[in-house]
């Protein structure tokens, strides 16, 4: 008799594999979007962030804002104080610094300008920073700094260290006397005892915030 042989069952391995790897790829891509989505989230905010930022930077900006105290003048961003009161070259000097700042030092032509259109009178005189004290003819600013040559106003044949009144000369330099001095050419060189007025200069202060 022929045998009846039983045939195999099929074998699902091969389906199930493929279940599995569809199944897989479906993850990946579903995560592929979920993370492109989350990126351009982001990316998105960032964007959002920087703008916000920029909006708020030109709504609050910070200005320094110069400022002198009560009876000070502000110029070019430095304060002067212009005295009423006449004292020797190194008095004023020491009153200067007792208020912060010392007698003026000249830088441009524009400052000299500024001091000068101040003197309205020919009792405006006024020292300055500038003195050839320690050594004749040598002059030096109150910061030790050398008088430029190419910047100066020096009256008619001054400074000639004249020693009429006073055997010392004079080693001191003081601007105005507007009778006496055309244009901006307005510095006298004076003994340093005489009683005078003064300028006094120092930084303004700064630092303030402003919204616009």
């Amino acid at each position: 008799d022929e045998k009846t042989h039983a045939r195999p069952p099929r074998s699902g391995n091969g389906s199930d594999q493929e279940n599995t790897k569809k199944t897989l790829k479906d993850e990946n891509e579903a995560l592929k979007k979920n993370f492109t989505g989350e990126f351009e989230t982001v990316q998105r905010f960032i964007i959002y962030k920087q703008l916000q930022w920029s909006l708020y930077s030109n709504l609050l900006k910070v200005h320094t804002c110069p400022k002198c105290e009560e009876g000070w003048e502000l110029h070019g961003g430095k304060c002067y104080y212009f005295s009423t009161s006449k004292s020797t070259w190194d008095q004023s000097r020491d009153d200067c610094r007792r208020g912060g700042g010392d007698l003026v030092k000249i830088d441009s032509r524009e400052e000299q300008l500024r001091l000068r259109q101040k003197m309205d009178y020919d009792e405006d005189k006024f020292w300055i920073g500038l003195t050839d004290s320690k050594e004749e003819d040598k002059w030096l600013w109150v910061d030790d700094s050398p008088l430029n040559t190419s910047l100066t106003f020096w009256s008619g044949k001054d400074p000639d260290n004249w020693t009429g009144t006073n055997p010392e000369g004079e080693d001191c330099a003081r601007m105005g006397e507007r009778g006496g001095a055309d244009d901006l050419k307005c510095w006298f060189d004076r003994s340093c005892k005489d009683p005078q007025k003064s300028i006094c200069e120092k930084s303004a202060e700064t630092g303030r915030v402003t919204r616009v």
